[in-house]
């Protein structure tokens, strides 16, 4: 098989739910990204082949946002375009699909990426078009539904949402809320050193939003940072629910945000002028208890080093999604592994929550900023791991170009 190619991946500033980026919708951060790509690669938009996009809270509004996007981005009418979903992974998953797309021969050139604009995410009826004999119609709130709906109720039972989820993982693995307040500052920490560092410049692209009055506000770095945070602070809030160990700040954040790269076949590299930053190395996915989702990546991981040899000494860069600190902690326990064993190589430049967890689009702004990371310390191999509402693990490795 063709290795594929990882090219010119970008990911827009990530905003805060209901922040600067609140007014663009999802297809518009989806075309922006999509022209940064483009331009920064220098490949002729006629070679590409398909657009791969993940979105979690798609609807009707711009419906298979893959191609809708690409249309809207202005690439010739003959680039088709899907959707995928699967979740948290969905980012991930739309890198591996064009990668797979690639290594086949089914194409040579494939932009992968993902979205979401949680501020835009709507309510919605389920008993409007046909009307109701008597009583009220209920909206629901497509965030929260899509949390208590990730699995089916007669099999698995009602769970309230990730944060229970989350609670499971602690008490099973015997974490306690100083350890995730700990955890939660540390993310905080490193992203705000990481931009003060000029660490985020070459893969953040500016994101104009446009004003009722004056000139358009410039969004160009991530707004969910707050450098000041420490363990110490994060004690002072309240848990989600009663002796728990969630808070809203050792949790990942409701954000904007899109993220995409070029996959490409690497035998086309040297003909359409590209530079890879990276090689797509393998993936694999599994599921697990729903009402214990984040432990996902440990399944995930197993079957992925089965199948491609490698183990954890042989990784520059570990990338944990943080959708709770007690997930990410969790799932150290579940490889075997303390933080002092991978602090130097596990999230260090922040993640979902600091930086930010925009659902669709997460698995591609990691994707974007770890590989960035390993050219800057020389190479190597990193992974890549997602944990994933309804119960689904996701993990897949990279290899630099340098």
């Amino acid at each position: 098989m063709r290795r594929a190619a990882i090219v010119s991946p970008l990911r827009t500033p990530v905003g805060t739910f209901g922040g600067s980026l609140r007014p663009l919708r999802a297809e518009d951060l989806a075309a922006h990204i999509i022209k940064a790509v483009v331009a920064r690669s220098q490949v002729a938009p006629e070679v590409i082949d398909d657009v791969v996009f993940a979105q979690s809270y798609s609807n009707s509004e711009a419906p298979c946002i893959g191609r809708w996007a690409a249309l809207h981005a202005g690439l010739p009418i003959s680039v088709p375009g899907l959707q995928i979903d699967r979740r948290c992974g969905g980012g991930l998953q739309a890198v591996i699909t064009a990668a797979m797309m690639v290594q086949t021969g089914a194409a040579d050139v494939v932009i992968a990426g993902g979205v979401e604009s949680m501020s835009n995410i709507e309510h919605y009826t389920t008993t409007a078009r046909w009307g109701a004999r008597a009583g009220n119609q209920v909206l629901y709130d497509r965030l929260d539904r899509g949390r208590e709906l990730s699995q089916p109720i007669w099999r698995f039972g009602a769970i309230s949402g990730m944060i229970e989820t989350a609670e499971n993982l602690a008490t099973d693995h015997g974490i306690d809320r100083a350890a995730a307040d700990a955890f939660a500052a540390r993310s905080h920490r490193r992203a705000a050193a990481a931009w003060d560092a000029g660490v985020f410049s070459d893969e953040v692209v500016a994101v104009e939003v446009p004003q009722r009055r004056g000139d358009p506000l410039i969004v160009d770095r991530d707004e969910g940072i707050r450098p000041d945070t420490t363990p110490e602070s994060l004690a002072r809030l309240r848990t989600i629910q009663s002796d728990g160990t969630v808070t809203a700040g050792n949790s990942s954040q409701q954000n904007d945000a899109a993220a995409a790269c070029l996959v490409v076949a690497e035998d086309k590299l040297d003909e359409l002028g590209a530079e890879p930053i990276g090689f797509f190395e393998g993936w694999a996915a599994a599921g697990c208890e729903p009402s214990r989702m984040g432990i996902g990546p440990v399944g995930a991981v197993e079957k992925l080093f089965a199948r491609t040899g490698l183990s954890f000494d042989d990784l520059a860069l570990i990338e944990i999604n943080e959708a709770f600190a007690v997930q990410v902690l969790a799932v150290l326990s579940g490889w075997g592994l303390k933080l002092e064993d991978v602090d130097d190589r596990l999230n260090v430049n922040g993640s979902g929550i600091s930086l930010g967890h925009p659902i669709g689009a997460t698995g591609v702004r990691i994707l974007t900023t770890m590989l960035h990371e390993l050219a800057r310390r020389g190479g190597g191999i990193a992974l890549e791991t997602m944990c994933i509402g309804g119960g689904q693990g996701l993990a897949a490795a990279f290899r630099s170009a340098t």
